[in-house]
């Protein structure tokens, strides 16, 4: 693994569990906006990103950058609801992002 990247890679970890669990939460209850939805390409989105990192691939910012945008997305969705899971991954979300924007530069 590339040390610059290890907080990166730590916050789209916390975010891709605080997401898994929000999605799990929510499976089945009725929601106004795109949660779940949201959840579940977020975690995709920091998988990938995980993996190309840890790879040191060229493609780190194209794939921070795409991240940063979904994880925005997420937490404005989620923070939208009262539950506390979904505050969790508001908040996972947008560190997650802020991380991301580190390494799009």
């Amino acid at each position: 693994m590339v040390r610059s990247y290890e907080s990166c890679i730590e916050a789209c970890q916390q975010c891709l569990i605080d997401c898994q669990k929000c999605l799990a939460e929510m499976m089945g209850k009725e929601s106004k906006n795109d949660c779940p939805n949201c959840c579940m390409q977020c975690v995709d989105a920091c998988l990938i990103c995980i993996k190309f990192m840890v790879a040191d691939s060229a493609f780190v910012k194209k794939y921070c950058r795409i991240c940063a945008e979904i994880c925005d997305w997420c937490a404005l969705q989620c923070q939208q609801h009262d539950n506390e899971h979904c505050k969790a991954c508001a908040a996972s979300c947008t560190a997650c992002a802020q991380e991301c924007r580190v390494h799009m530069v």
